[in-house]
């Protein structure tokens, strides 16, 4: 199955009204970085353990692992959650600037060194939102 399918069949699954958000915040990325790399990780490990939520990623930059080794990986990613909706912007080495430059602007959302956690859309600012989504692209060019 391709990448664009299992987006469209992940974000389908999703109960009202998360989906429509969901589709929101996809379509507002492919926005922000047009032709930018799709990627969908079903949240399952090598052996088909899930270790976590099925995630859309957006775009590519190379990771630094532990002992010097890189691995190719998203640079925004968008997910559904038990309480809402999830949105990680990687690459970030300060890991207090997501908090301290949209933690206030954002609304009601939970902001940590990588992650932006909201309910609903109507919680939080959405421009603002996309100013961090922006900065995620930017980041790690």
């Amino acid at each position: 199955m391709n990448v664009q399918k299992q987006i469209r069949e992940f974000i389908a699954s999703q109960p009202e009204p998360k989906r429509g958000e969901m589709q929101t915040l996809h379509d507002s990325i492919l926005k922000i970085s047009p032709g930018c790399k799709l990627w969908f990780l079903d949240g399952k490990d090598d052996k088909g353990k899930v270790v976590s939520n099925p995630n859309i990623g957006y775009g590519e930059y190379t990771m630094r692992l532990a002992g010097g080794k890189t691995r190719e990986f998203y640079q925004v990613g968008l997910t559904a959650n038990t309480t809402g909706i999830s949105v990680y912007i990687m690459g970030i080495d300060d890991k207090k600037y997501l908090a301290e430059t949209y933690g206030k602007t954002l609304g009601k959302a939970k902001v940590t060194g990588y992650c932006i956690r909201f309910k609903s859309l109507k919680d939080i600012n959405l421009d603002v939102l996309e100013a961090a989504i922006r900065f995620g692209f930017g980041t790690t060019k």
